[in-house]
């Protein structure tokens, strides 16, 4: 039996998508940049030995999963987008747990902010 490692993770950095997510009405309607990170805790014991993807949680997958997150349904909250991108990608096989970070490019604020953001970590049920 192949050792697992459970500190193991697959880190996705700097993923922006358009999206629709505001509590304003201008937000509401037209999309703006949001900015992801990824980082995904799963057993790359299997991968690391075989070299071959069938073993491997593919982080194409995992993108495109916060992608179609990102771009489907409006949500307020930033809180509510982060929980959802991570339900997403805990449903992939192989992952074990997650920690998004979502950060809104340009919030709507009267000051000088490079982003708003959270950031969250959801274990796999």
């Amino acid at each position: 039996m192949e050792p697992t490692h459970p500190d193991d993770r697959i880190e996705l950095r700097g993923l922006r998508v358009l999206g629709t997510h505001g509590v304003l009405a201008e937000e509401q309607q037209r999309p703006q940049p949001f900015e992801l990170d990824l980082d995904v805790v799963v057993d790359t014991a299997a991968a690391a030995v075989s070299d071959d993807l069938a073993d491997a949680v593919d982080y194409a997958a995992l993108a495109a999963a916060a992608v179609d997150v990102v771009t489907g349904r409006p949500h307020r909250l930033l809180e509510s987008l982060a929980a959802a991108v991570a339900d997403a990608v805990l449903a992939r096989p192989g992952v074990r747990q997650v920690t998004v970070a979502v950060r809104k490019l340009r919030p709507p604020v009267p000051f000088d902010l490079d982003h708003a953001g959270v950031r969250l970590t959801r274990p796999s049920r």
